[in-house]
């Protein structure tokens, strides 16, 4: 086999550890965007919005940012990050870092809003308006990194199907045989 090619391989081990906490964060992302809410039952804004609430959403949203970055940085810094299918992991987990990075200002802003009273009804209606804005672009951002980290794990399943052609070697096919040494007599 070419051994440029098989440098190129990221250890099967290593390719399942990662989808699976790609996979994780993944269902995390797409959990919280789901879950954290703005409007009521009827599909307005409350009149008066909890400001914790939407500021837990701006906490949490900034976890998982965290851990989004974590997932990155762990994987520039493997040495499999400079190969092809590495390159293009790294690159959907810069843009996932990204991406869920941007979510927690937004939440923020929305939790801001939530605070500022409004002086007539104009001046409400647009204050409604932003929080919805605001809350809906984070959650946004949100899955748009989960997409990112689907991406990524996609990119790796690809990347451990080229392994098949590739087995592993076997113990004995790996252990290379002793040389004679220099009072061996062959016959």
């Amino acid at each position: 086999m070419n051994p440029d090619v098989r440098r190129e391989l990221i250890p099967r081990d290593e390719v399942l550890r990662l989808i699976g906490a790609l996979d994780g964060m993944k269902a995390k992302l797409l959990d919280a965007a789901e879950q954290w809410q703005l409007l009521d039952d009827t599909g307005r804004v409350p009149s008066t919005p909890a400001y914790a609430d939407l500021i837990q959403h701006a906490a949490g949203a900034h976890t998982l940012a965290h851990g989004v970055v974590d997932l990155a940085a762990d994987f520039a810094r493997s040495p499999h990050s400079t190969n092809r299918a590495g390159r293009a992991v790294l690159t959907h987990l810069a843009t996932a870092a990204t991406l869920s990075s941007h979510a927690t200002p937004h939440f923020s802003e929305t939790a801001e809003t939530a605070l500022t009273q409004a002086s007539g009804p104009t001046d409400g209606h647009c204050r409604a308006n932003r929080m919805v804005i605001d809350h809906a672009t984070a959650r946004a951002y949100l899955r748009r990194a989960s997409e990112s980290l689907r991406d990524a794990a996609t990119e790796l399943n690809d990347h451990l199907a080229f392994h098949r052609f590739f087995p592993e070697p076997s113990r004995q096919q790996s252990t290379p045989s002793p040389l004679p040494g220099p009072g061996s007599r062959h016959h």
